[in-house]
């Protein structure tokens, strides 16, 4: 049963193998840029599924991958500030909280300084270099430019776009550390998402019999598409490909064929990142989180671990049970470092463990749940919340933004119990984004009437002097100080500082 550990029950989060039920968008829009294949339920194994072919209890462990994979080095022109060396994920001494290398000033328009032309997303590294993605373009400002270099074509775009591509384009960029970044793609999904190996084991008689006709090695290259790729910055300016993700934490199976379940490589689930986020400070420093077409990842330098997420079983008429994980395109990290989840349907509270190969188990004692509920004063379970953001303000409060639904408080009641509050006073119900800082805001991203911000006094209003309606992004920089809170909007890049 592939270490289910209790999966079955609603308020388990965990992502074994399971199934969404509908074609992945990227950020900004609920249309995929090509087609919309078939939705991909899949039935859940019987509970007496056996564990991984020669790996029952999930493989050996080794140990705390933040130092893991090749290390490049720094990999950065220079730039300013510091963070981690290459390969080193994070955590460790704080770095001094300096003013950084950008303007200091209270708002300034990006775009019309720097020259950035077309944006879709945008990322900070440790050395403070600026990451720009559009298409297929991946572009950076390093300190000291008057305008970004742009790099065409690395890693999943190299080919183009398209269903017969290795994407069909690029979605969301993080920043990682000096001269690093993560450029996340989307593509289909599988339905079922089981590949074979060469050897042709099958789940069906736990992985013990080989049948080498089963495998289908058209098939087998599905695990390249979509996924995330590695990118480092060259001393010239330059974006080259590091790698493209690959390293499971455990390693139960191929290391070369991009993210697949780190709990059972034959299952190609997670193939569209839709969100992603980095932690600024803390014990998890460095720590990157994805959010997908079917749970979040955690990733560690160049080692990752798939995944986790809050799902509930939809009874079907033969009497089995569908598992309903929903897209993840809101992720937070907590005043305390706890990982919050919104997707299509549910929300999540986790708090990590120390080592990366704990992230994908169900263990109270290595990742407490602090939540795995929906908010019924929404919706039914069976409808979707279409949660966009997810933040925990400085007064421990937690906020959701939904792309339909508005801004909602949410209380915790117990680890699969929640309320929620509607937040009235915004002008719209399309939100895009959520982002808490220091100074105990919370700036609320719309679709169409521009930023909000909501005071520590809870009170709302209109951010001036940010060019755009459209919110795309919003990201929080509070490794240096004055704070930075870069807003990427349909008219270009703002950047506040001092919140």
């Amino acid at each position: 049963m592939r270490r289910l550990l209790g999966a079955w029950a609603v308020g388990a989060m965990v992502a074994w193998g399971c199934g969404t039920t509908e074609e992945p968008s990227p950020p900004g829009g609920d249309t995929p840029p090509m087609q919309e294949p078939s939705p991909t339920d899949r039935v859940q194994p019987d509970a007496g599924t056996p564990p991984d072919a020669g790996n029952p209890d999930g493989g050996s462990t080794p140990g705390n991958p933040r130092d893991g994979g090749s290390t490049p080095g720094n990999g950065s022109d220079g730039g300013t500030g510091g963070g981690t060396d290459g390969g080193t994920g994070g955590g460790g001494t704080e770095p001094k909280v300096t003013v950084g290398p950008w303007p200091n000033e209270p708002l300034v328009n990006y775009s019309q300084r720097y020259g950035l032309d077309r944006v879709r997303g945008v990322a900070v590294d440790d050395a403070y270099n600026i990451w720009l993605l559009d298409g297929d373009r991946i572009g950076v400002l390093r300190p000291g430019d008057t305008a970004p270099r742009w790099t065409t074509g690395v890693g999943q775009a190299a080919p183009g776009f398209g269903e017969d591509k290795l994407a069909y384009g690029s979605t969301v960029i993080c920043g990682g550390s000096a001269g690093r970044a993560y450029v996340g793609y989307a593509t289909y999904e599988l339905s079922p998402a089981f590949i074979y190996s060469p050897d042709g084991r099958h789940m069906d008689d736990g992985y013990q019999s080989t049948d080498p006709t089963r495998y289908d090695p058209v098939r087998y290259l599905e695990y390249q598409k979509g996924d995330l790729d590695v990118v480092r910055l060259e001393p010239d300016g330059r974006v080259v490909l590091e790698e493209h993700l690959q390293q499971s934490a455990t390693p139960n199976g191929p290391q070369d064929i991009g993210i697949r379940n780190t709990n059972d490589h034959h299952f190609d689930e997670d193939r569209s990142v839709l969100s992603c986020v980095k932690v600024m400070r803390g014990r998890d420093r460095g720590d990157i989180y994805i959010g997908t077409n079917h749970g979040v990842t955690r990733i560690q330098g160049l080692v990752y671990n798939s995944h986790r997420h809050p799902v509930w079983f939809e009874k079907r008429p033969d009497g089995k049970e569908t598992q309903k994980a929903g897209y993840t395109y809101a992720l937070g990290i907590s005043q305390s470092g706890d990982v919050l989840i919104g997707n299509d349907w549910k929300v999540g509270v986790v708090t990590p463990s120390p080592n990366l190969v704990h992230w994908d188990r169900v263990d109270e004692s290595l990742n407490p749940e602090k939540l795995n509920a929906h908010l019924p004063e929404l919706n039914g379970l069976p409808d979707k919340d279409f949660w966009r953001g997810i933040q925990q303000t400085r007064d421990s409060r937690y906020y959701l933004a939904s792309k339909d639904f508005g801004l909602w408080q949410l209380t915790i009641l117990r680890r699969s119990d929640a309320r929620g509050t509607k937040v009235a006073g915004l002008p719209t119900d399309e939100l895009t984004s959520l982002a808490a800082t220091d100074d105990g805001s919370l700036f609320i991203g719309t679709s169409g009437a521009g930023l909000w911000r909501m005071d520590d006094k809870k009170q709302l209003s209109r951010v001036s002097g940010v060019d755009g309606n459209h919110v795309e992004q919003l990201l929080y920089d509070p490794t240096v100080k004055p704070a930075m809170l870069y807003v990427l909007t349909d008219r270009g890049l703002t950047v506040l500082r001092g919140h």
